[in-house]
């Protein structure tokens, strides 16, 4: 590893680190904690951003990872913007006591700032080279952010619409699995991984997609989700019988 590359992972972790104090403090002003959750986007489209910068190539991981990271960040934004505190931040909240926010901090922000540094790995190590690994990882990143964004899209019609109140989105992208913006988001980063591996070392950063894969099918993301579900919606359970948890499959016969 170069020394360009060593100071463009140095400034990135501190730039992670800086990006998810400075939410802190407008998340403690507006007493949301979920406010960190826009910031997750726009972290990861910094991070690209200052990659380039850095060392001048991986303009073509760059720019997907800026599309996808205020893509991202747009949505999470008019998502939560007017809303009450996102019942996972809440719940944590009350688990660590009357004076939540040191734990927030430790815990939350900077354990985000973390992931958010070591998921981008592939696209701050990105070499110049294009060829058949670029556009492979082109078509797979592209196939994600079709399910993040359009699945994205109609959940956010589905919960617009009166009629809807109360049930469960079975439409759409929604039939073949439960969850298409989870699995759009693996794919995003899978392919950057890809794209990566165009040229040395972009192939040893391979733990980063599966990091991200893990945190959504296993870890705060469709375990969280799922559970809060089920609570709120009896039907779900039946939703869940029939349709694939992350993977699109077609719906199975009950």
């Amino acid at each position: 590893m170069t020394g360009t590359e060593l100071l463009t992972l140095a400034v990135t972790l501190g730039t992670a680190l800086v990006l998810v104090s400075i939410t802190f403090l407008v998340a403690r002003a507006r007493g949301k904690y979920d406010t960190v959750d826009t910031a997750w986007g726009i972290g990861f489209a910094l991070i690209a951003v200052l990659s380039f910068l850095l060392t001048g190539t991986g303009v073509v991981a760059g720019v997907m990872t800026v599309l996808w990271g205020l893509r991202l960040a747009t949505h999470l934004y008019r998502r939560n913007w007017n809303k009450p505190e996102d019942p996972r931040y809440a719940a944590m909240s009350q688990r660590y006591g009357s004076r939540p926010a040191a734990r927030m901090y430790t815990r939350v922000y900077l354990t985000q700032a973390l992931l958010m540094w070591f998921v981008s790995l592939p696209v701050q190590l990105t070499g110049s080279e294009v060829g058949v690994f670029t556009a492979l990882g082109a078509v797979v990143w592209a196939v994600g952010l079709f399910f993040e964004a359009v699945g994205d899209a109609q959940l956010r019609r589905f919960r617009k619409d009166p009629a809807s109140r109360g049930g469960v989105l079975t439409t759409g992208l929604w039939r073949y699995t439960r969850h298409p913006n989870y699995f759009g988001d693996a794919c995003v980063w899978w392919g950057l991984y890809l794209v990566s591996c165009q040229q040395w070392p972009g192939p040893l950063t391979v733990l980063s997609p599966v990091v991200m894969t893990w945190l959504l099918v296993r870890g705060t993301g469709k375990p969280l989700l799922e559970e809060r579900l089920r609570q709120r919606h009896p039907e779900y359970a039946r939703y869940v019988a029939r349709t694939s948890g992350f993977l699109p499959l077609p719906p199975r016969r009950r």
